[in-house]
């Protein structure tokens, strides 16, 4: 490939490889489509191969598209990042972090958390959802922070552990009461189909990872009550509604209070591990280098 190729046929390129189709790199890019392709077509022509396959639903990239991806991943990242930080002061006082994150952790850990950031000046946005959509609304630009709840394996993305969550089934004590203790003790996943579920989804995610982890099978039956909160499931769980599987952090107090009681006590609770995430391009810019820092001091008292 010639050595005097624009740098921005080489950014239209890891945008198109990164969102897999030319309409959503032409939004990152805040170009319109035909120049995307335009500039595509031109740097196939410099490398003399194609670069990616044309399919129904978006491109995939061809054995040389990949390899160029490679290189150009960290590289290219920097570049950008230095580029859109050209002319700007290196305070934090009227930038805005726009954060995404599974909305009970938000809430309960993370704000509180950044109150430091925003005190120096940095505006809040807050995208709450499920980990793979923030992750893609981080990687063209939408976002510049994720609490993911998976490990990324986006290219383009920085990430390092930020806590792990302790997960437990949880009722209220009338609802425990009703159990044969005997049998719990001695043939556990007996004695607990009777209990009532309360769960996320209606495949039961959290509740079915408890009973596979420590009961070796799937939980029987239907929830009783399907929300796709967990802050809903722990306030229907203190109600009596049912049992649930929580993270330790989201019921510490109601634990605590006796609101909640752990229906099965265990040395080996499931655990899930969380992720702070941002692009590469973006780990050296002030605010987003303030929250995470703060994000991951908080979390060392959790």
């Amino acid at each position: 490939m010639p050595r005097d190729v624009s740098l921005d046929l080489l950014r239209t390129f890891q945008a198109v490889h990164r969102t897999g189709t030319l309409t959503a790199a032409a939004r990152v890019l805040g170009l319109a489509q035909p120049s995307v392709t335009t500039q595509l077509r031109a740097l196939e022509a410099a490398a003399g191969q194609p670069l990616f396959l044309r399919q129904a639903r978006g491109v995939v990239a061809t054995s040389a598209g990949e390899d160029l991806a490679r290189r150009l991943d960290g590289p290219l990242d920097v570049l950008a990042g230095i580029s859109a930080d050209l002319g700007r002061e290196a305070s934090l006082d009227g930038r805005t972090l726009r954060l995404g994150g599974p909305a009970e952790f938000i809430t309960t850990r993370v704000l509180p958390a950044l109150a430091d950031t925003v005190a120096a000046g940095v505006s809040l946005r807050c995208r709450l959802g499920l980990a793979e959509d923030l992750l893609a609304e981080l990687v063209t630009g939408q976002l510049d922070l994720v609490v993911s709840t998976v490990r990324p394996r986006r290219r383009g993305l920085h990430s390092e552990p930020l806590c792990d969550e302790e997960f437990l089934l949880l009722a209220a004590p009338s609802v425990v009461a009703r159990l044969d203790s005997e049998l719990l003790a001695s043939q556990p996943a007996k004695a607990l189909q009777i209990l009532p579920l309360l769960a996320y989804a209606e495949d039961l995610p959290i509740v079915r990872r408890w009973w596979r982890h420590l009961l070796g099978i799937a939980p029987t039956g239907r929830a009783v009550l399907v929300v796709p909160d967990l802050r809903g499931l722990r306030a229907a769980a203190i109600a009596g509604v049912g049992a649930t599987v929580l993270p330790r952090y989201l019921c510490a107090e109601d634990l605590a209070a006796g609101r909640l009681v752990s229906v099965l006590e265990t040395d080996d609770p499931p655990i899930n591990t969380l992720y702070l995430v941002t692009r590469v391009a973006a780990l050296n810019e002030p605010h987003i280098e303030h929250a995470w820092n703060s994000l991951l001091r908080q979390a060392r008292l959790w």
